[in-house]
């Protein structure tokens, strides 16, 4: 049996009709950390009663032990015993047994999520950030799959945390999918909750794009890590000055993180990226996305010196700890430009982070048999790395938090980043200094599509027409906004040298409602036309409005709400009702557990008259909803933004807020 047939009837069967052969896990997988073990006796047999509920009774004397060994194992049972035989990718549309083309989009979006070129642990169903789960275990990937085939246009999939809880009757204008993750009572919100839970099969760290089956690789991160260098670097050199031989240094080349190497390259610098995992490393090498590798510090010192000394374009992945690199540059007196951190700090005791001086491998086994000394070494490490970088920021470095969580877990780990006031960071997220007051509040944010048939083709004719809509825009735009408008049109021209697509054939861009809404039209009337085919539109959280996170996407809110997540559900609500394919909405991501509230969305562009009606009206809500209350916060760009669209759309009223004078604040007695 070919493997199409193979995967179609894996998908239409769901839970296989009699019990897989129990299958070793593959010898040079990149595996998911073991996970804390954390449940008592009472607790793991819970959790094993909880998997067994998947399958029919008389397999469970032969599941329970195997079962109750992976939860010993790995902290986790993810069934991989029914992980499907097919090749996991995203293929074309046309392949998916369905009923309903849009619940075929939403399983090749499922696929795309878990293919091993995308995935950090596919093995695990961990797409990215070392947690970001599509599903907990592979009997949710069976039985969602088969949901999704036999799917009518007038019926809902509700999905908890992974698990399919059924389709519902609904209606066509109601979304495919509902997804939530994470959603947990506010008290029951801490890291441990996420270990528990997660352990017992009741919930899941969705991440921003994983659970909610958007992520497209680490082109996703690629384009905001690019505005954000090009940015920071505009910042820090004089006019004129090119970005050639100067240093960004920073960690992570796992998930998401492994998009900085090549945004450095296209903003033309020396990146120097750390990454403790030599096969998260290597598999970023052979994929493109960064140049260079280097295992010792000798040598990654007279490679810097070179590229600095030649003013190269060059990208070079250290396979060690960011900490000796920090340390070692201020011995070696080589000068840092720019400083971050992209390794996953929202999961520091679980694999997010690892501390210096011990081997990988060993800190793998810290973290599951002496987590306590694990967190030690850890938040020793981050004093560490908090003591070098402000040694840096001494003679000149311009350090930004990349909404990674290093700040706040530094704070926490008794490092000195605070600021006088002892309540702000004394070093800037890049959304303060870089993405919120310019783009972010202007309604410019990660707008993303896939080609639904798999042609590559098709993807150059979505650039073509993306670009093209963007430049006649920009005719017509303000002077407020042509930066921006410029450096994506300058990205989305480059983009198919840049050799972006890993998975899918996907493309995202940086636009606002305008831009955004004028794009998918294009695309649909294109559809219709019949010059290509279906395309799902999605977006990252990291937007304007998608996501409230007081230590990222919304840090430069300063009226008090940013704690607070009217915004992200009022955007999951609003999307649903406006015409959504699927909405999702999670706790944790980026930042952390407990953290984050970030909503979501997927579209899928049919070319048809209804999906028109549907595109104008969400998109419009989508980011608008994020410039409401951006300016409501007193945000002078995100003021500029929401007037002009209220000019333009005499149906939206929104209010306005009053400024303040500070001398009268001042002169109060309390």
């Amino acid at each position: 049996m070919n493997d199409i047939h193979l995967f179609q009837q894996t998908i239409k069967q769901g839970i296989p009709a009699s019990l897989p052969a129990a299958k070793p896990y593959p010898e040079n997988a990149n595996r998911a950390p073991k996970r804390k073990d954390i449940l008592s006796t009472e607790e793991k047999q819970l959790a094993v009663r909880n998997a067994l509920r998947y399958f029919p009774k008389e397999w469970h004397a032969e599941l329970a032990p195997e079962f109750a060994k992976e939860l010993n194992d790995y902290g986790r049972i993810y069934m991989y015993r029914f992980k499907p035989e097919h090749s996991l990718k995203a293929r074309s549309i046309e392949d998916y047994p369905a009923k309903c083309q849009q619940a075929a989009a939403i399983m090749l979006m499922i696929d795309n999520n878990l293919d091993p070129a995308v995935a950090q642990h596919p093995e695990e169903l961990i797409t990215y950030g070392g947690n970001g789960a599509v599903f907990q275990n592979w009997a949710q990937y069976l039985l969602t799959m088969k949901y999704l085939s036999e799917m009518e246009s007038d019926q809902t999939l509700h999905m908890y945390s992974g698990h399919p809880m059924g389709l519902f009757p609904s209606s066509e204008e109601a979304p495919r999918v509902v997804v939530t993750n994470g959603m947990m009572i506010p008290n029951y919100s801490k890291p441990d909750d996420w270990e528990k839970f997660n352990a017992l099969g009741v919930t899941q760290y969705g991440q921003m794009t994983a659970g909610s089956f958007m992520y497209i690789g680490p082109q996703g991160i690629v384009h905001g890590t690019t505005i954000t260098v090009m940015n920071a670097f505009r910042k820090v050199l004089n006019k004129g000055e090119s970005p050639k031989g100067k240093i960004f240094l920073t960690a992570g080349l796992g998930g998401m993180s492994g998009a900085q190497p090549k945004a450095g390259n296209i903003a033309n610098c020396i990146t120097v990226c750390a990454e403790v995992n030599p096969k998260a490393a290597i598999k970023r090498h052979e994929q493109g996305w960064v140049d260079e590798l280097v295992d010792n510090m000798p040598d990654l010192v007279a490679r810097v010196r070179k590229a600095q000394d030649n003013e190269e374009v060059v990208s070079i992945a250290f396979i060690g700890n960011v900490v000796d690199v920090w340390e070692s540059f201020l011995t070696e007196d080589i000068f840092i430009h720019l400083g971050s951190d992209q390794t996953s700090l929202h999961n520091p005791w679980s694999g997010g982070y690892y501390p210096a001086d011990i081997s990988y491998e060993e800190s793998n086994r810290l973290i599951r048999e002496e987590p306590e000394v694990f967190k030690e070494k850890v938040q020793a490490t981050l004093k560490r790395h908090a003591d070098a970088v402000n040694k840096h920021t001494a003679k000149g470095t311009y350090f930004f938090d990349y909404g990674n969580a290093f700040l706040l877990e530094a704070s926490r780990a008794g490092g000195d980043v605070m600021a006088e006031n002892g309540i702000d960071f004394k070093y800037p997220s890049y959304v303060q200094d870089i993405l919120g007051p310019m783009c972010f509040d202007y309604g410019f944010g990660p707008f993303r599509w896939v080609c639904t048939s798999g042609n590559p083709e098709d993807l150059d004719k979505t650039d073509g027409i993306a670009a093209k809509v963007l430049e006649r825009i920009m005719r017509d735009s303000p002077e407020e906004i042509q930066q921006q408008m410029q450096d994506n049109i300058t990205w989305i021209k480059d983009a198919k040298q840049n050799k972006l697509v890993v998975g899918s054939q996907a493309r995202i861009l940086y636009a606002d409602a305008q831009g955004r809404a004028e794009i998918a039209k294009a695309f649909n009337d294109a559809i219709n036309a019949g010059e290509i085919g279906p395309v799902v539109l999605g977006r990252d959280h990291h937007d304007v409005s998608g996501t409230d996170s007081p230590y990222r996407e919304t840090s430069n809110i300063y009226d008090g709400s940013r704690f607070t997540a009217d915004m992200a559900i009022h955007n999951v609500i609003g999307d649903g009702f406006r015409g959504a394919t699927w909405v999702s909405i999670h706790n944790g991501g980026g930042v952390g557990w407990g953290e984050v509230i970030n909503g979501g969305f997927g579209m899928l562009l049919d070319g048809s008259e209804a999906c028109e009606r549907r595109l104008k009206n969400m998109l419009f809500f989508d980011v608008n909803n994020g410039i409401a209350r951006r300016s409501w916060a007193r945000n002078k760009e995100a003021d500029f933004a929401i007037k002009r669209e209220m000019e333009r759309t005499p149906k939206l009223k929104v209010t306005l807020a009053n400024q303040v004078d500070d001398g009268l604040l001042e002169g109060l007695n309390f």
